[in-house]
């Protein structure tokens, strides 16, 4: 394995680990609904935003509660799995 297949890869994870919690920080924000002026929520929305909003297209609210962050947590974890390996597993 190569140096530079390990720091790919911890990047990679690093970069996804950051997106996971900006989608779950966003989602508890919309609990309390912050003003969206503030700078970090206009960040946020910059970072999530374009993960979040097909997933809104496509999965319906259950009962008023949008589910889009979760589906996207979860495809971020199974991408983070699969990207890691696959970027180790070249350097090896």
């Amino acid at each position: 394995m190569t140096e530079l297949s390990i720091m790919a890869a911890r990047l990679t994870s690093l970069v996804l680990t950051l997106l996971f919690w900006a989608i779950l920080i966003r989602a508890i924000l919309s609990w309390v609904q912050p003003d969206p002026r503030h700078p970090i929520v206009q960040f946020l929305d910059r970072v999530t935003g374009p993960i979040l909003y097909p997933l809104q297209r496509i999965i319906p609210p259950l009962g008023g509660i949008d589910l889009s962050p979760l589906v996207a947590m979860l495809l971020i974890e199974l991408l983070k799995g699969l990207l890691v390996n696959a970027i180790l597993n070249l350097g090896s």
